[in-house]
């Protein structure tokens, strides 16, 4: 199969500048990035014929053997270069060597590096039956890491400056590329010397020792619906762990966990009471005051097993009533 002329690939005309040539590829290298079409082989070898077609005509000397002989001009053999078949390691050297590589994938090309967010946070809310059927307003005392109050979160001292991590150049990330028998491996880690970050702290916070963060303590506001139940959690966006220099809040996680009550007993979203009655009530009828979950007006003075807590009903118990006859009051 005849091979594609570099130009057309990059889409470029045959004047194109070095700089237009540049722009062209970085456009389709980002377009057709593995990273950004996992599972994609065609965009792989988009990737990889974007990157022979810059490799060659990014140089000036290869390019004008291109633009006298072609592609033969660039074959291996007398002295040419073999551009002929260039693997996904290779192309992705050319990507990384260009300065298009890590955050430039996804961030932009210059663009400042988010710091990690905070781990989010988790907390038990125990609750009421009583709290449970109208929902409550909470305040929640709450200890996490906080911002720096010294540096401001940054890390560093004021009148300092994070200096750009000359071990991988401000990514963040390092390029590790092995030869052996079967060909060429290229892996991409956490930079070791700044561990991600992409800039070294010369002048670490005293309060903080460069991290951001310090140990502290918030109250926390939340409304908690009616009728949740044990397992269910509530999301509080951006009131976890602060994030370390200067990175975003984590989520705080209300989970809900039902305390037992020693008058009622709860079915999803019933209430069961057990009443008591004598043979001869059940035998001859008669009428019953039953509690219900709403309480007396001074009725939260009192404790939770007291009856006179809770307001009441009343309810015919007719004669010949067998033992377990369940009795719904719909809305109590």
């Amino acid at each position: 199969m005849a091979k594609r002329d570099y130009y057309e690939i990059l889409g470029v005309s045959r004047e194109a500048s070095a700089e237009d040539i540049k722009k062209a590829y970085r456009k389709l290298a980002m377009q057709y990035h593995p990273d950004r079409n996992q599972g994609d082989a065609t965009a792989e070898e988009k990737f990889k014929e974007v990157a022979e077609a810059y490799e060659v005509l990014s140089a000036a000397d290869k390019r004008e053997r291109y633009d006298r002989f072609g592609h033969d001009g660039v074959k291996g053999g007398g002295g040419g270069y073999d551009f002929g078949h260039v693997d996904l390691a290779e192309a992705l050297r050319i990507f990384m060597e260009e300065g298009f590589g890590f955050g430039s994938i996804f961030g932009g090309e210059g663009r400042t590096r988010r710091q990690p967010r905070g781990r989010d946070l988790q907390a038990t809310l125990q609750m009421g039956l009583e709290d449970i059927a109208t929902g409550i307003h909470k305040k929640l005392r709450i200890a996490k890491f906080i911002r720096c109050q010294t540096c401001s979160g940054s890390g560093h001292q004021q009148g300092s400056e994070p200096v750009t991590c000359s071990t991988c150049q401000g990514h963040g990330k390092v390029r590790q590329v092995s030869q052996s028998i079967f060909g060429r491996f290229e892996n991409i880690t956490t930079c070791p010397q700044c561990r991600g970050d992409g800039k070294i702290i010369t002048n670490p916070c005293p309060t903080c020792r460069g991290e951001g963060i310090t140990k502290g303590e918030e109250t926390i506001e939340v409304d908690i619906p009616a009728g949740v139940m044990t397992g269910n959690y509530l999301t509080v966006q951006g009131k976890g762990n602060a994030g370390p220099k200067g990175g975003p809040n984590g989520d705080l996680i209300v989970v809900i966990q039902e305390k037992e009550h020693p008058v009622f007993v709860r079915h999803e979203n019933d209430l069961v009471y057990e009443h008591y009655a004598s043979f001869p009530d059940l035998a001859l009828g008669t009428e019953a005051e039953i509690p219900t979950i709403a309480l007396e007006e001074d009725g939260a003075e009192l404790p939770l097993e007291d009856l006179n807590r809770y307001q009441k009903v009343q309810i015919q118990i007719p004669p010949g009533t067998q033992p377990g006859k369940v009795f719904r009051l719909r809305g109590k």
